[in-house]
């Protein structure tokens, strides 16, 4: 039997960070899509990265994707949402990080929960996996062909991680990663979504993620390490909630550095793994 990890009131948290993205937008595969480049300009090591429920022109993404590039990696963060991601605002009011969510009264913790339920299910209904994969499947597929294109990796966060998992899957034909890195994975069937998996796969993960509790990540951690031959690795970061990796709080010390950490797990992986 499975277990279903949802989205709840943190997948609408988290900080925005400061500074300016130094990629470029051009359309790939009839999707819009930001793409941040290594110095040497090559694509021997692609990552297509996979957002949270706030997309592609979210700057905290961009951002990131500039740092994996930095890091040797070719990235496309594709906008799989079409123009319908959440908007920026719900950042700043719904959850805080978990210091202030643990002061939250329980009025304003209702609050929360009353705009994750008018908020999120009409967005996840408009943007179902019957949708949302082909069109990243067919993203992934016209990638492989773009000259100079190596091995490809596929990186999600929240909404994104559990796509960057199926992206592990066998695939027969259409999409499929050569290596995966997914995030605080939101939606996540255990075992039904990691069972699958053939493709090196990394996750990062908090101990204090309200929505993969610490028995799911054990499970997640044993299907794995009893996969003869693969790959894989699962980081459990302490005092971390959902969303750390990519919406945490540099005002805090131990956020920053666990954001760093995961960024620093996130460009090991694929550097080792599209190499």
């Amino acid at each position: 039997m499975s277990t279903h990890s949802g989205l709840s009131s943190c997948c609408l948290s988290g900080k925005l960070q400061e500074g300016k993205p130094v990629g470029k937008v051009e359309t790939i595969g009839d999707l819009p899509t930001y793409i941040s480049e290594p110095e040497n300009k090559s694509k021997a090591k692609t990552l297509i990265y996979i957002t949270d429920i706030f997309g592609y022109e979210f700057v905290n993404a961009r951002l990131l994707a500039d740092q994996y590039a930095k890091g040797g990696l070719y990235v496309y963060i594709p906008d799989l949402h079409q123009g319908d991601s959440l908007p920026i605002e719900f950042l700043q009011s719904v959850e805080p990080p978990l210091k202030k969510r643990e002061q939250l009264s329980l009025i304003d913790k209702t609050k929360n929960t009353a705009t994750v339920g008018t908020t999120l299910p009409p967005w996840l209904l408009k943007h179902p996996q019957s949708t949302v994969k082909p069109l990243l499947d067919k993203f992934i597929d016209h990638v492989r062909k773009i000259p100079g294109t190596g091995k490809i990796g596929v990186i999600g966060f929240c909404w994104g991680g559990r796509y960057a998992i199926l992206e592990a899957h066998a695939h027969e034909g259409s999409g499929g990663a050569d290596a995966a890195f997914s995030c605080h994975p939101g939606l996540l069937e255990v075992p039904a979504d990691i069972d699958p998996v053939t493709k090196p796969v990394a996750l990062a993960v908090g101990d204090k993620d309200s929505l993969l509790d610490n028995d799911s990540v054990k499970k997640i951690k044993d299907i794995l390490s009893n996969k003869p031959g693969l790959d894989s690795e699962v980081t459990v970061y302490e005092d971390q909630v959902h969303g750390f990796a990519i919406r945490g709080d540099f005002s805090s010390e131990k956020d920053k550095k666990a954001m760093d950490d995961a960024e620093k797990q996130g460009i090991a992986w694929f550097n080792k793994h599209l190499a």
